[in-house]
Formats: C-alpha cells, sequence, structure tokens
C-alpha cells in the first residue's frame, strides 16, 4: 500500500488533544518513528512541566510511534497517506497515551462481552480574519441552525471540508448550521469505538486544515465569542454483544431499555464531577458549561431530552444509544470516551441504580440539583479526589493531567485579562 503516496503522515494524539507526529518517506514507513516522550509535559504557550510519566527530568528520552501498513489511508493532501499510531515505550504501551487509554477502556468492555460503538458529533464556529491580527466571526448573515446551502456558507467553507471527506472516504453522516451565525454541527458514521475516534480525529485535523487553505478558522473552542452560545462534542454511545446485538434494547424492559442501559446512566451520572476535567479540560469550558444552556451541566439524563446531559433517543431498535452531551472540542476525544465508557462500565459493575427520568423543562424546572463543577480548578479537585474512577481509567495518566492543567489554571488565576484592564484602569 506504501508504493501508492509519496509519504505517510503518522499521526497521534496529545494531552492537549493537538496532532503530533511527522512525514515518513513511504520507502521507511513500515520502521515506525521516534518522538521525545517529554512532548506530554507541554502546556498550549509551550511552557513544559515535569509532570509524572514524561521524563522531564530523565533526560527526555523516546517513546516509539507504532502502527499497521493496512491502516494506511488516503489523506488529504495530494499523494500523502496518512495514518494514526500507537504509543509505546519499551515495546509496552505508553500508560500516558491517551489512544492507550481508550483501548484499555475498551478492553475492560470487550471482557464483558460487548464491543462499545460510537458516534460523535462535533459542533464548530468558522472564524475569519478582523484585519487586525484577530478574528472575528465567519461574515455568514444567512446562518440557521439546520440550515444548508450558500447562505450560510457563502464562502464555500463546508461545502470544501464535504468534498474532501468524500474523496478520502471519510464518513460524514450528515452537516448542518447550527445555532448561531458561523457555527455548524458535523456528524460522523457510527462504528467500534477506537475506528469511529481514530475517524473523528482525522476528520478534525483534516476540516481545520482545509478551512486554513481558505485562510478562516475552524474552532473547535467550547465558547469562543462573547454573547453566543458554546460548542460541544457529543458522544453516541451503544454496546453489541457477539451476535451484533444492541444490548441496550429490551422490549421487555421499562420503556424498552435492558437494565445495562440504566446501569450505564447511572454510572455516569455517579461520576460526572469526577470526569467532567477530562471531558472539558479549560478554563474555557466552564464558560460553555452552564444551566439553561443544552450543554451537559446537570446530573440528569432525559428521554429525547436535548435539556439533559444524557439524551437517550426515542428508537428502540439497533440505533437506540446514549448522548452524552458534556464534553466540548477541547477535550482529547480518545480520554474522553475512555472516561465516558469507564463511568458506564462502573456503573455496571457496582449496579447502579438509575435515578428517574427528568421530567422539568431542564432550562428554569428541574428535577435534579447536581451538577458539574463550575469552574476547571474544582473539576480538577474532584477528578483527583475519586480514586476509584481514577485507579479504573488510569492514575498515570490522571496525574500527567492533573499537573499539565493545574499549571494552566494558575497561569489563568494570575493573568490581568484586557478585560480587567478596560474596566478598572482608567478608574483605579
Amino acid at each position: 500500500m506504501n508504493d501508492e503516496y509519496r509519504r505517510i503522515r503518522v499521526l497521534w494524539p496529545d494531552h492537549l488533544n493537538m496532532p503530533r507526529g511527522k512525514y515518513l518517506p513511504a520507502r521507511l514507513a513500515e520502521l515506525g518513528t521516534r518522538q521525545c516522550v517529554t512532548l506530554f509535559s507541554l502546556t498550549y504557550d509551550r511552557d513544559m512541566i515535569p509532570a509524572p510519566g514524561t521524563m522531564l527530568l530523565e533526560g527526555m528520552p523516546d517513546l516509539e510511534c507504532t502502527f499497521s501498513s493496512d491502516d494506511i489511508r488516503q489523506g488529504w493532501e495530494n499523494g500523502v497517506g496518512v495514518v494514526v499510531g500507537d504509543l509505546e515505550r519499551h515495546g509496552e504501551p505508553l500508560a500516558i497515551a491517551p489512544k492507550t487509554v481508550l483501548n484499555n477502556a475498551v478492553t475492560s468492555w470487550k471482557d464483558m462481552g460487548y464491543t462499545p460503538k460510537v458516534g460523535i458529533e462535533y459542533e464548530v464556529y468558522i472564524m475569519e480574519s478582523d484585519d487586525c491580527g484577530g478574528w472575528k466571526p465567519y461574515d455568514a448573515p444567512g446562518s440557521m441552525v439546520y440550515g444548508t446551502g450558500r447562505l450560510g456558507d457563502p464562502a464555500g467553507i463546508i461545502d470544501s471540508i464535504m468534498t474532501t471527506a468524500d474523496e478520502i472516504g471519510m464518513r460524514l453522516e450528515s452537516v448542518n448550521g447550527e445555532f448561531d451565525i458561523g457555527q455548524f454541527e458535523f456528524t460522523l458514521e457510527y462504528d467500534d469505538a477506537i475506528a469511529a475516534v481514530d475517524e473523528a480525529f482525522l476528520f478534525k485535523t483534516m476540516a481545520r486544515e482545509v478551512a486554513a487553505e481558505q485562510g478562516y478558522m475552524m474552532t473547535f473552542m467550547p465558547r469562543p465569542i462573547n454573547g453566543v452560545g458554546g460548542s460541544g462534542v457529543h458522544v453516541n454511545l451503544s454496546f453489541s454483544d457477539n451476535k451484533g446485538n444492541n444490548v441496550l434494547v429490551d422490549p421487555d424492559g421499562t420503556n424498552g431499555l435492558s437494565d445495562l442501559m440504566y446501569q450505564c446512566i447511572a454510572g455516569q451520572l455517579h461520576y460526572l464531577e469526577a470526569m467532567s476535567a477530562l471531558c472539558a479540560p479549560t478554563v474555557n469550558s466552564y464558560k460553555r458549561l452552564k444551566p439553561a444552556q443544552l450543554s451537559g451541566y446537570w446530573q440528569n439524563w432525559g428521554h429525547d431530552h436535548r435539556c439533559a446531559t444524557i439524551r437517550i433517543n426515542a428508537e428502540r431498535d439497533s440505533s437506540t444509544r446514549m448522548e452524552n452531551r458534556m464534553p466540548d472540542g477541547a477535550a482529547n476525544l480518545y480520554t474522553a470516551v475512555a472516561a465516558i465508557l469507564t463511568a458506564a462500565r462502573l456503573g455496571v459493575e457496582k449496579g447502579m441504580e438509575c435515578p428517574p427520568a427528568e421530567t422539568g423543562d431542564g432550562l428554569e424546572n428541574l428535577d435534579c440539583e447536581g451538577h458539574v463543577p463550575n469552574d476547571l480548578n474544582a473539576a480538577l479537585d474532584a477528578l483527583e479526589a475519586d480514586t476509584t474512577f481514577v485507579e479504573e481509567i488510569g492514575p498515570e495518566m490522571v496525574a500527567q493531567f492533573l499537573a499539565v492543567k493545574r499549571s494552566e489554571w494558575d497561569k489563568f488565576v494570575n493573568c490581568v485579562t484586557d478585560w480587567e484592564l478596560s474596566t478598572y484602569l482608567p478608574y483605579i
């Protein structure tokens, strides 16, 4: 297969949800590649934190990035194949790597006799240059929720992304305008969990690069614009048995749902606070996670209820699923899906009892009081405090994640913002 390409682009997801990797000559690609493990110590501003597992103070040695040539696929650059690699060190999976964490979460479910199935929905904003070195919302005054066509996408950016996806075999299920001007939603087809997340990771990388080629920024930032709504990532989840049956369905169960479904819901709600930092991992995330924002703030679930954190679709067939609406695009999707799978599994293993479905409107009237933490610092505290969840999802990854994110929070707290200067400086 390597003969089809001039070079191979080997990618892998880091802890900041950024695509790292290398270009390799096709003739050498089968040898794999190496990078520095201390990359996992980096913050967004390129500071290096001596986080556990990153070996910053131990010589900054290599990790190995491995892959099968069978997994190389056509990329979006001319003559370039692309593949998502697995990270190892001395032949063993790298414990702090997000894909390792997801692999472990999937394996735990398979050991129980179930195969996790995942479908991803991305919400994004398109931004354009403001001619002053910054960015402003895409000038698309015809934008509307469920909008299609050039009135909502006058520059054809979304069309270019859809065309590229078609050409390289990325399986989009649907594309449409979202609620606010310049906001869009991309839904990818369902697949086995790892394949689905690999596809979503590559799609995000491709879409941002296609937009950038036209001079635009596609941002997955949770709330990039003051005064308008945020963007999330909806993780749709189901499980199949060894015969391919959707085990969330039970014609004899309450509302046609199985005990497994209710226990999965219960687990996700029980560990909502613990997993919030992994699903909503930035300061900005908690400017999206607010009441009445349809964003997964509340510790609740509902039948076809978009104001609940976990929404159960109305159908009772192979499409029956849980839709977790709490994560956002700043999250590493491998880690976020692993967190949801881990919480759901613990709900099953511990036989947790599911609370009643939300009956309120979810905006002003609710049946529940619990919710996600109100800021990143509180979310980090909740994750660290839940030792059961930490042990099950991967203590090595959590220790590395906490160290980097504590540094991020400290910088935010001690940063003098433009808002503070414009509000206070002239008067104090």
